[in-house]
């Protein structure tokens, strides 16, 4: 089996750094992707964070666009739960239509942020619909096949690309694996955010089992993961020491994964709720190039994915764009399926 490899920025801002700052290191880990023949480049969705840079992909994807040449740009992902289903598929549509063949929309599920700026987010909005109407009606508006039954049944979605964008999910839960299934869509499992390889295992078994042929595609799986390359063993596994996975398990039943305590403590105080707070070593494929070539053939033949979407979470910026360069001299030339 083929494999390719993909990158997601999250738009660090290091401490000491600004946002700006940020933002310049995330075009630049672009361009460099774009060179090294990187399949696909990512950017995420977050709000009222100090920490990432990136509350808007839909912006930065436009300027990635002008800067960049061959490699398909995307979201990972867009919280769709905060918006209007029409104005996603509009922005995308645009975007397309400035990068044609370039542009993924990737949905995630999460919120994005704490309970305050969800609030901030919805504030306002009318016709409150569930996130698994919100997405069924989001491919609908990008297929231009919006039902005859629908209130708004035939509204355009304009621009009208020549070729629309790939429209992805994102989620690290088996019930996130059904509902891609169920609408026929690609399907990326988070590991990064959650690292229990046998949910992983077991979500990405389901999808497949469950997929509908009737949508005309067949079943396309990848796996998102945390990925840190150095020059030695012993340089990887120090960086890779400042790297943690803090769980919040709320009373109501809801779990978040979050980067820090501090980020946790926020969350817990705004969401008013009784919680149980689990912190773990962030679970990072890491090591010299050799290593890490090396374990993720192993995860490729575990679960039978033929795509690896990137993300390398350390601050400092050098260390993170020699993470990209060393990753791509491991499977140098990077394979494109």
């Amino acid at each position: 089996m083929a494999l390719t490899l993909s990158l997601l920025d999250q738009s660090l801002i290091a401490p000491g750094d600004t946002a700006e700052q940020a933002l310049r290191n995330t075009i630049e880990i672009a361009k460099l992707a774009d060179r090294l023949g990187y399949h696909r480049f990512w950017v995420s969705e977050h709000h009222d964070s100090d920490q990432l840079a990136g509350s808007s992909p839909e912006v930065l994807l436009s300027h990635l666009a002008a800067v960049t040449q061959r490699i398909r740009l995307g979201s990972g992902g867009v919280m769709l739960q905060h918006y209007s289903p029409y104005k996603v598929a509009e922005n995308f549509n645009l975007l397309s239509a400035l990068a044609p063949g370039r542009i993924d929309l990737g949905i995630g599920r999460a919120p994005g942020g704490l309970p305050n700026s969800t609030r901030a987010l919805q504030r306002g909005v009318t016709e409150p619909i569930t996130l698994n109407e919100k997405l069924a009606e989001l491919e609908r508006y990008l297929s231009g096949s919006l039902p005859e039954d629908h209130p708004l049944a035939g509204i355009k979605v304009t621009p009208k690309p020549e070729v629309a964008p790939d429209l992805i999910l994102l989620g690290a839960s088996v019930a996130s694996a059904e509902l891609a299934a169920e609408l026929g869509l690609p399907y990326v499992f988070a590991l990064f955010i959650n690292s229990d390889l046998d949910v992983a295992e077991q979500a990405l078994t389901v999808y497949r089992e469950r997929f509908d042929p009737a949508k005309g595609t067949a079943p396309r799986a990848l796996l998102a993961l945390s990925v840190l390359v150095a020059e030695t063993e012993a340089q990887a596994a120090e960086l890779a020491e400042e790297l943690k996975n803090v769980k919040i398990k709320l009373e109501s039943g809801r779990t978040v994964t979050v980067g820090t305590l501090e980020q946790a403590a926020e969350f817990v105080r705004q969401a008013n709720e009784p919680y149980e707070i689990e912190v773990k070593e962030a679970d990072v494929t890491k090591g010299t190039k050799d290593q890490v070539r090396a374990r993720l053939l192993e995860l490729q033949a575990r679960y039978e994915v033929d795509e690896f979407i990137v993300t390398t979470a350390i601050k400092g910026f050098d260390l993170r764009k020699r993470s990209v360069e060393l990753l791509s001299e491991a499977f140098a030339p990077i394979p494109q399926t």
